[in-house]
């Protein structure tokens, strides 16, 4: 299980990503507008101007019962070892272990 903060951290980096999510969209789309280069640069600086933690880079997909950062499978938002178990399971409708 994950320390409660780093979850929490996460999740607040994610409601920074969504209120920052149109001002990013729309300076982004007026630099790619925009020919002159000193105007590119006078939008880049309000492109740096939200926080860091608002940018879509910094955040991480999660295990949804563990919190586990690494080894996530995006389709079942489960990381690796909980899959394996809850497909043994027979937790998981239409997922199937392999055997050879």
């Amino acid at each position: 299980m994950a320390k409660k903060s780093l979850i929490y951290r996460e999740k607040k980096r994610q409601k920074l990503e969504q209120k920052y999510h149109l001002i990013r969209r729309s300076s982004k789309k007026e630099i790619s507008e925009i020919p002159s280069l000193s105007e590119k640069w006078k939008i880049h600086g309000k492109l740096q101007s939200p926080p860091r933690n608002s940018a879509p880079t910094r955040l991480h997909r999660r295990c949804f019962s563990t919190g586990r950062p690494r080894a996530n499978y995006r389709d079942f938002g489960l990381s690796g070892h909980i899959l394996r178990e809850m497909v043994q399971a027979c937790l998981l409708p239409g997922a199937t272990r392999s055997s050879w």
